[in-house]
């Protein structure tokens, strides 16, 4: 056994006793192999609990992006300060990606994931509490950027701990799916409940109860390790942080996913942030941008679903990146130029089925030919470059 697995397994031991995963009921174990090596039914579980809190965070970040105008009134500001809410996200994820990486591969996941949940679910809260105090929401929004990337940068951890090699890209995916699911749910929602004369403390109240529900399900329900480990240890071996940072960037395939990674994730980002004003030039009003961003997650939701499982089985990466960054640019051009809204929509779909698809798959693929760097330490890097 390495250090790093010495290390981990005597601090999560110390930590707390719901950290052993004898308390994970015996009726929810399916051994996929008559070998020591079992993956568990209560991977999905752990994996739905995890989904659960990555889509509520997505909900209090995109939030105000579809109501800019009326928030900006409501608070009596100017629309780039309620573009600032959503852009503190990527501002306190650059400084705090790699400690948070850091803690998710010293301590484990579960503990990491446990203190983004905790400050999620506090400043959840305190932001449908503070009324119509910009400052305060301001506050309250920093907070729960803090919390982001302790539950961004784990979305390989989880898997790589619970699932086999062949089923990893395929759990990625389902996170990835449950992230655009809660951006959908945060664009779709707000304007709904404002427009039906809820008011927006009241909206971030909901939202943050929410969150604070999604929280307390993952401190109850989540379990670092199973049993038994899923797969051999070859697959499993893991440097120290720092060491495993120092590998992952001298290998040259991962600096060119990084660098893809900077323009693809910089290109979601920047949209679904500024999805209305971008379209506005050429005429298109807020209803279709509202569409918009609801086309390009659903294309994405449907990429993430479909495309993921065939990388899984072929057990091929690189494949289905090409192919998914080369058709999401015929949408990234429609996007750019499209002056009728049928062409306009249909490049939304199309752009976010295939580069939204790309993400999970090369997620999986930077945490494999990084071995054995923690994939904390990979996700983050990932992330932080795509802010």
């Amino acid at each position: 056994m390495s250090n790093f697995a010495i290390r981990t397994s005597k601090l999560i031991s110390m930590y707390a006793l719901d950290y052993n995963h004898s308390n994970i009921p015996a009726f929810l174990g399916d051994p996929m192999t008559d070998a020591k090596f079992k993956v568990y039914g209560y991977r999905w579980v752990v994996l739905a609990v995890f989904m659960f809190i990555n889509l509520t965070i997505q909900m209090l970040w995109i939030t105000y992006a579809p109501i800019t105008g009326p928030a900006a009134a409501f608070y009596g500001v100017t629309d780039a300060k309620i573009g600032l809410l959503a852009m503190s996200f990527m501002i306190a994820f650059i400084p705090l990606s790699i400690p948070a990486s850091w803690v998710i591969d010293t301590y484990g996941f579960r503990l990491a994931v446990g203190i983004g949940a905790v400050l999620m679910g506090i400043f959840g809260l305190l932001r449908g509490f503070a009324g119509d105090s910009y400052p305060l929401v301001l506050s309250a929004t920093i907070g729960i950027a803090v919390a982001q990337p302790f539950l961004l940068n784990a979305w390989t951890k989880v898997p790589a701990n619970w699932f086999a090699l062949e089923e990893r890209a395929t759990a990625v995916g389902l996170v990835t799916l449950a992230n655009l699911v809660g951006t959908a749910l945060g664009m779709v929602l707000t304007p709904l409940l404002t427009d039906g004369g809820m008011s927006i403390p009241n909206v971030q109240l909901i939202y943050g109860g929410i969150a604070a529900f999604s929280s307390v399900l993952f401190l109850i329900l989540a379990r670092e390790t199973p049993p038994t480990p899923p797969c051999p240890p070859g697959q499993e071996v893991r440097a120290l942080m720092l060491d495993g940072l120092k590998h992952a960037l001298t290998v040259k395939a991962f600096w060119l996913y990084l660098a893809v990674s900077f323009i693809g994730l910089g290109i979601f980002n920047g949209l679904t942030t500024w999805v209305e004003a971008i379209i506005r030039p050429r005429g298109f009003t807020p209803t279709d941008a509202g569409t918009l961003g609801a086309l390009l997650l659903l294309g994405g939701v449907l990429g993430a679903v479909v495309i993921p499982p065939f990388s899984d089985k072929q057990r091929k990466r690189q494949r289905y990146l090409l192919i998914g960054f080369l058709l999401a640019i015929p949408g990234l051009i429609g996007l750019t130029y499209a002056t009728s809204l049928w062409l306009l929509l249909a490049s939304a779909f199309s752009m976010g089925f295939f580069l939204v698809s790309s993400f999970p798959i090369g997620m999986q693929y930077a945490a494999e030919i990084t071995q054995p760097t923690p994939e904390g330490t990979s996700n983050g890097l990932i992330q932080l470059f795509g802010q």
